[in-house]
């Protein structure tokens, strides 16, 4: 496997990423948001210095990488994601891919699917985009992104994650999936690697949306990587029980199957988040992507958890992630 990356001002060698968070989200833009002249939202100067900032805040702490997974379906804009990485020096891994059903571009794929060329289209976009670049940005895209609902995986997410295995094992590029109130990761998985992608190569995205620890260790014994990757989102699970997950995982020296992050979304197309959603969530840990540094290791410190560990999330899993390499051997409890 190769030992470079893409990220969005070109490949570097895995060993540069350093500390990495696995899923931030510098902009996303709900599908129709452009419908609404109304409310157009921040300006690309505004969004521009509000991603500086916060990546500003990260080198302070000493984080060095971060992958950006919005689908292209979500409000992606590499561009501007390129313009913030060359201003800070911070590399930012961008993905290609598309999100669920509900809440994503599903109008103009069903359109095609019904003609029958969807899943090769998908595919085709897939490719390109890791291969050649993304529309004439010159940027090329690090990973795969899918996404599934709750409780169930749909037709047209099923025709999504086909086509990302399509296109995975034509490149050798990974995948991270998005999975809601923890439901469906197994399946994701195990569908993933039927179609022949190593399990190694996948991440499964919010993970820590769920409590249920045979459920975790379900997937990590098939070979893929849990995301922890929602801290401070507290309107959707509190903290507490993402940490009290993560420790009994670690306790079991689970380390190196697991990556980290807030999935914070730092700017907005169109109309921000309604001020009653913000309203629910505390205001310091905000869209704050030193939050897992400041708040939440301290907490794994104090239960027991090595700074070893933690190091291992951080660090030496996203290397090995994207240098395609097995995570070690867990040792039989």
């Amino acid at each position: 496997m190769p030992r470079t990356v893409n990220t969005v001002t070109g490949p570097i060698d895995v060993d540069q990423l350093g500390p990495t968070l696995m899923h931030e989200h510098l902009l996303i833009g709900y599908p129709g948001w452009e419908a609404d002249t109304l409310r157009p939202g921040p300006s690309r100067d505004e969004m521009v210095a509000t991603c500086v900032g916060k990546i500003e805040a990260l080198q302070a702490i000493g984080v060095r990488s971060m992958l950006d997974p919005c689908p292209n379906d979500l409000g992606r804009d590499v561009s501007l994601a390129k313009e913030v990485a060359e201003r800070t020096g911070f590399n930012i891994i961008c993905a290609t891919g598309l999100y669920k059903e509900d809440e994503g571009g599903y109008a103009h794929w069903h359109f095609r699917r019904q003609v029958g060329t969807a899943i090769e289209q998908m595919a085709e976009l897939f490719v390109h985009e890791l291969t050649r670049g993304i529309g004439d940005t010159g940027v090329k895209a690090g990973i795969i992104k899918v996404a599934t609902g709750v409780g169930q995986i749909t037709d047209y997410e099923y025709s999504v994650l086909e086509a990302a295995a399509m296109a995975a094992l034509e490149t050798g590029a990974p995948i991270t999936t998005h999975t809601d109130q923890g439901t469906m990761g197994d399946v994701q998985q195990q569908f993933l690697v039927d179609k022949g992608v190593p399990a190694h190569r996948i991440i499964i995205g919010h993970s820590c949306g769920s409590a249920d620890h045979d459920y975790h260790t379900g997937i990590l014994d098939q070979g893929s990587y849990l995301g922890f990757d929602r801290f401070g989102l507290d309107i959707l699970v509190p903290d507490t029980q993402r940490v009290e997950a993560l420790v009994k995982l670690l306790k079991k020296q689970r380390e190196s199957q697991i990556v980290v992050s807030h999935d914070g979304v730092w700017c907005t197309r169109g109309e921000p988040f309604p001020q009653v959603m913000l309203d629910m969530m505390d205001p310091e840990v905000l869209m704050d992507p030193t939050h897992f540094h400041r708040r939440i290791v301290p907490r794994l410190l104090e239960a027991g958890v090595s700074q070893a560990q933690i190091d291992t999330m951080l660090v030496d899993n996203p290397r090995r992630f994207f240098a395609g390499e097995n995570p070690p051997v867990h040792p039989a409890d």
